[in-house]
């Protein structure tokens, strides 16, 4: 079975996360979708890059979170979470996911 990108569980997280908070009015069951998503993406980065790789990416995923939400206020709340989705997305795939 081929292995799912990490540039997808990265972006899953961060959009599912969003999802999931805002469709069900309870902000914890998104943080634990962005918490699960971020950890089994940082599982993979460790074990397909290395442990430098891996702290990298995982601090790219906290402050893509972190920096979603000053961003919504200028551009709104879908467009910066596809917005920083799509930018720890692409830096996981350059970092990790072109290697194969």
């Amino acid at each position: 079975m081929p292995a799912v990108p990490t540039s997808a569980i990265a972006a899953t997280g961060l959009v599912g996360g969003y999802a999931a908070a805002r469709w069900t009015k309870k902000r914890p069951l998104g943080g634990v979708a962005l918490a699960a998503a971020g950890a089994v993406a940082a599982r993979e980065w460790r074990r397909r890059a290395g442990n430098a790789t891996a702290v990298a990416l995982g601090g790219a995923y906290v402050a893509a979170f972190a920096g979603s939400h000053p961003l919504a206020k200028k551009i709104g709340a879908w467009p910066s979470v596809c917005a920083v989705a799509g930018g720890v997305a692409l830096a996981s795939w350059v970092a990790v996911d072109r290697r194969k």
